[in-house]
Parts: C-alpha cells; structure tokens; sequence
C-alpha cells in the first residue's frame, strides 16, 4: 500500500470497516444529492461534510447506508440520535472477531446467530449493520416507545433487513435483560452503546468540545451534533452507573448468553468496570480497543462460560446449523 493509501485511511478502523478510507463524497453525493448542500471546506481547507451541523450529519449517514449498506429507507425524527455509521460497524466487527475466536478463527455468519441491541434507538442502526454484514438475527430492545414504533418501520420498509430483526419495548426502564431475554432463550451476544452524560450540562459540554475541535467555533448553547433526546445520552449516574446494572443484570442471565458486551466511553471507568467483573465471578473478560478519527473508546465484552462450555456452545448450536 502506498503511503499516500495510507494518509487517507481514517485512523484504526477495523480492517473490514466499509469506511476505512476517507468518504467518497462524489459518490454519496449521488445517493443523497441534497448532501451537496453541506459539503465544504473544513479548518484544513479539504473539502469535507459540515460535522457541527447535525442536518448535515444525519444526510452524511443516511448516504453511507444506502451506498455501502444498501438502505434506502432510514427516516427518524430529528430529535432522536443520529449514530455515526464508522464507529457503529466498528463496533460490530469487533465483537464478530471475538464469536471467530470461539469457531478456529472463523467469524459465524447467518441467521442462527442472534445479537441482543440492548438499547436499540429510533435509528435501528446496529441490527441494520449486523443483519447486512454478518446476516445474524437481531433483537432490539428499548425503553421508549417511539424509538421501538421507528425502528420497526426502518425494518418494515427495507426488504433487505425485513423479518430479521425484532425491537422489544422494555416495560421497566431500571431492567437491562430482565423482561426482554425469555428464561430458556439462547443469545450469542449483547452489545450496547451506553447513555454516557449523568446530566444535560455535561452532555453540552462534550458538545461544546467537539463543535470547537471541528469547526473551531465556540457556541455558548450548542445544538447537539448527534442529535439525541435525553434517554440516549443522559442517564443517571452517567455510563458507569449503567454498566454497573448491565453486569449485576448479566449474572442472572448468564447461562443464557455466550457473551455480554458494552461500549465504553470514558477511560476512567475502566478500571471499576474490571473491578466489578472480578467480583462478578465471570470466566474470561476481554477490553478492546477502537478508534474513529480523534475518539478513542473500548469494547469490553466478558462471559460466564468456562472455554469447555464455550466449545459446547459452538458444537450443539453452530457446528451443525452454520
């Protein structure tokens, strides 16, 4: 690969990432012709999309999932969270790596492998990624019933993804899987983008932040780039806190999922995360590491089952049905 390849490579993506390489704005262009309308020069006078305008982030996303992903119905209301598509399917290859470890290095595909969105969003993203990607069977669960009512119109109307994901209303908004993974019911994995402010303040200071670092603008009460109302971003005791429950949660349901899964933010957390983990009496935890751009975060993903109940796993439910 030429070092010029290189320079145009965005900064650790997974090697499977469909957006590796910087955009191919004249091809996005020409499946969201209106996104023309915010493409401009940024601080380094390369021709780029507008980030501090959450208009023109949403277009930029909706171009990439009809481009790369084939979807050409994505419509959700402007104040729900508009989820940056890179990091999203970074997300998803990475814990696909982890299933391939579990198969001699190959990554299971089809329909029997199932993933649990926990928070699944108006916007449906992670099921429409992994069902195009991988061609798992997804379930959304979600606390709020319009997200639920979007999601499942995303579904509805694209045939691709149609039939194969499923969004469950989680009645109980202090339950995780409580309420949402049936008692005899078998998941490969959780996977889960936690509400990371513990209030709207520090939600607009990250926002204030990130404006300045694209754009270099300062705005006092910024409108937030990513949109998102406050059940998507703010919960409280912040990201901590969630994942807290998330593994008091997970212990109960330990028998039924191979592995549970969360993204975290904030690199502070770490360290008490593990910590709950060891007390938890889990039999493997593994921290993986991403990078979108500037950001950097982690997967962290851990299991209940020792490596001889993990290779049963992969013998009775995937050697014969894959």
């Amino acid at each position: 690969m030429s070092s010029e390849k290189k320079q145009e490579e965005k900064a650790r993506l997974h090697a499977r990432n469909k957006n590796r390489e910087r955009y191919d704005l004249s091809a996005l262009i020409i499946s969201i012709p209106e996104l023309k309308k915010h493409i401009m020069p940024n601080k380094f006078g390369v021709k780029s999309v507008d980030f501090s305008n959450p208009l023109a982030v949403k277009l930029l996303n909706k171009a990439l999932l009809n481009h790369y992903y084939g979807i050409k119905n994505w419509e959700f209301s402007d104040k729900n969270l508009c989820p940056p598509i890179p990091g999203r399917a970074d997300y998803l290859h990475h814990i696909a790596d982890v299933l391939g470890e579990n198969n001699f290095g190959t990554i299971p595909i089809g329909d029997k492998i199932t993933c649990l969105d926990v928070g699944l969003g108006a916007s449906c993203i992670y099921p429409i990624i992994g069902v195009t990607e991988y061609g798992w069977k997804f379930i959304g669960s979600d606390i709020d019933t319009k997200s639920i009512a979007s999601a499942q119109d995303i579904v509805n109307v694209n045939p691709s993804i149609k039939g194969k994901i499923e969004c469950r209303f989680q009645k109980n908004p202090k339950d995780i899987f409580q309420g949402i993974i049936g008692k005899e019911e078998k998941i490969e994995l959780t996977i889960c983008n936690p509400p990371f402010h513990s209030s709207l303040e520090e939600a607009q200071r990250g926002t204030r932040r990130k404006i300045k670092n694209l754009s270099g603008k300062k705005v006092k009460t910024p409108e937030l780039n990513f949109s998102g109302i406050s059940n998507e971003l703010i919960c409280d005791g912040g990201e901590y806190k969630f994942i807290q429950n998330m593994i008091s949660e997970s212990k109960k349901f330990a028998k039924n999922c191979l592995w549970f899964s969360t993204l975290v933010s904030k690199q502070s957390n770490l360290k008490g995360i593990h910590q709950l983990l060891e007390k938890s009496e889990t039999n493997q935890v593994k921290t993986i590491p991403m990078g979108t751009g500037n950001k950097s975060s982690r997967i962290v993903a851990w299991t209940f089952f020792s490596k001889e109940e993990q290779k049963e796993w992969r013998d009775t439910r995937w050697k014969t049905r894959l």
